[in-house]
């Protein structure tokens, strides 16, 4: 059992870094592997809805020069996510967002039916917003939120305060111990049959 964790942050020792290790080590120590990737100062690309991924039937970006491929690939073996981000101006990390837009878009069935969580980072303010924002896109493919006592959010600005945040740290405990039960209850057991999927435009 395998959970991967994304630092969205261009710091890679910096709060949401501290944040996303409180719950890595809970996780450990529920028996559950870690993997946290940095998504670090490289740009990463926006999709440009080209299609590529889809018309050449690879689940890849047609971009192979920053995290999309890589992580999707990690996602295939691991079985549960947690996306970290800081906020900026009362959302994630635009880089963070262009990485999970792509992801769910180009390799969607490596993510399908996972749990997964949204974690933000902030000062002060725009925490719950950026936190709606991350979790939004993985409801689409039917992976379940996991929560903890309180909404996924750490406080702290400068290097090392988030450490500080008794409840945050707390929080990101609980999340992991959530997300393990969940994994292990899942263990085993096959996915939800679905229904094939019926998109419908309101412009006729």
């Amino acid at each position: 059992m395998k959970v991967l964790l994304i630092n969205g942050s261009p710091r890679k020792a910096g709060n949401t870094f501290l944040a996303l290790s409180e719950a890595a080590k809970e996780l450990t120590q529920s028996g559950i592997e870690t993997e946290i990737i940095q998504l670090g100062t490289h740009p990463t690309r926006s999709c440009i809805a080209c299609n590529s991924c889809k018309s050449k039937g690879d689940n890849k970006c047609i971009f192979d020069d920053d995290l999309c491929n890589s992580v999707a690939e990690k996602m295939r073996g691991s079985d549960a996510l947690i996306d970290g981000s800081p906020v900026y101006y009362g959302q994630p990390n635009a880089g963070v967002l262009a990485l999970i837009q792509r992801m769910l878009y180009s390799a969607g069935s490596a993510f399908s039916g996972k749990p997964v969580a949204g974690v933000a980072v902030c000062r002060r303010g725009g925490a719950t917003a950026a936190l709606q924002t991350l979790t939004m896109p993985f409801q689409i493919l039917n992976m379940p939120i996991v929560t903890s006592q309180y909404w996924n959010i750490v406080y702290g600005r400068d290097a090392g305060e988030a450490a500080l945040d008794a409840e945050g740290m707390q929080t990101m405990r609980s999340l992991a111990k959530n997300m393990a039960a969940m994994i292990k209850a899942m263990q085993g057991r096959p996915k939800p049959e679905y229904e094939a999927r019926q998109a419908m435009n309101f412009i006729r």
